[in-house]
């Protein structure tokens, strides 16, 4: 059985960075798409960073909101995908969650719905 155990997440101010980590476990993590989501409250869960299982490192989108400050990154020798965030911004206060599906194409997905496995999240909360 897959499990995602996220860590990583603090309380930092604004202008910060942070570093949270996903590893995987019960299936090898190259077989899988990951994705970061956040959920902040009273607020849907969105989409923040993919990254797909292309050779060599994978292939990287992110949410206009964060792109050019967070970045996303596996290692599939270690069955774990990890999400830089940095110039943090109080807005990006939310619980992170890491999610993968099994991919054949390497085509990233976008949706809450489409992910099979989830972690149980990790609370970023940024001050200002």
């Amino acid at each position: 059985q897959v499990q995602l155990v996220e860590s990583g997440g603090g309380v930092v101010q604004a202008g910060d960075s942070l570093r949270v980590s996903c590893v995987a476990s019960g299936d090898p993590l190259s077989d899988y798409n990951v994705a970061w989501f956040r959920q902040a409250p009273g607020k849907d869960r969105e989409f923040v960073a993919g990254i797909t299982i292309n050779k060599p490192g994978g292939n990287s989108d992110y949410a206009d909101s964060v792109k050019f400050r967070f970045t996303n990154s596996r290692d599939n020798d270690k069955n774990t995908a990890l999400l830089q965030m940095d110039s943090l911004k109080v807005e990006d206060t939310a619980v992170y969650y890491c999610a993968e599906h099994v991919s054949l194409s390497g085509v990233l997905r976008y949706t809450t719905s489409a992910y099979d496995y989830w972690g149980q999240g990790t609370q970023v909360t940024v001050s200002s």
